[in-house]
């Protein structure tokens, strides 16, 4: 990202609301603007590293309540909230911090929800598991700052592999459903 020119942009932006950029509350704005573009979108750099694995026999292992920050692509508006992995291992274990790492780098980019569950799912089935799924729900600004100005959340998920069948999907769900307290997943 050219921070030069994300600034100039920022500085334009400003002056084509209405407002002054040259205004006390406002000289800096250009500069922290591009330092946090560096960091929310930083998913496009980011490498999950998912090759680090070791080796365990377990059933199931699930991840919840993995916060998670993003921008919608349609309005460039924050959407945020948690995400919960489960997956069956193939003899091999992920770190939790390779999960957590795994979620930052599809959900710091323009995004939709549905494409950060699905790209989450996709990614750790790739890597040899008999099964994943995915769950995230959210509070979308985009929609409560705007349009209908609602304060519903969306839920999605992805289910690979084992998970996809009926059966599994539903004991997988209730799994997740009961390791979340106050759960109406």
């Amino acid at each position: 990202m050219d921070d030069d020119r994300v600034k100039k942009l920022v500085r334009e932006l400003i002056i084509e609301i209405g407002e002054d950029p040259t205004r006390e509350g406002l000289r800096g704005t250009p500069e922290r603007i591009a330092n946090m573009y560096k960091e929310i979108f930083s998913g496009y750099d980011s490498d999950s590293e998912l090759s680090v694995q070791f080796s365990e026999d377990s059933d199931t292992v699930i991840a919840r309540d993995i916060q998670f920050y993003s921008m919608c692509e349609h309005h460039i508006l924050p959407f945020y909230g948690k995400i919960h992995i489960a997956y069956s291992p193939n003899g091999r274990v992920f770190g939790i911090s390779k999960l957590v790492r795994l979620v930052e780098k599809h959900s710091k980019r323009l995004q939709i929800q549905e494409r950060i569950t699905k790209n989450i799912a996709d990614e750790l089935y790739s890597q040899g598991v008999k099964g994943v799924a995915v769950f995230a729900d959210a509070e979308h600004l985009c929609m409560k700052m705007r349009g209908v100005r609602n304060d519903a959340r969306l839920s999605s998920s992805a289910f690979r592999g084992i998970y996809e069948k009926k059966e599994e999907k539903e004991a997988i769900m209730a799994l997740i459903r009961n390791s979340i307290p106050g759960s109406a997943v």
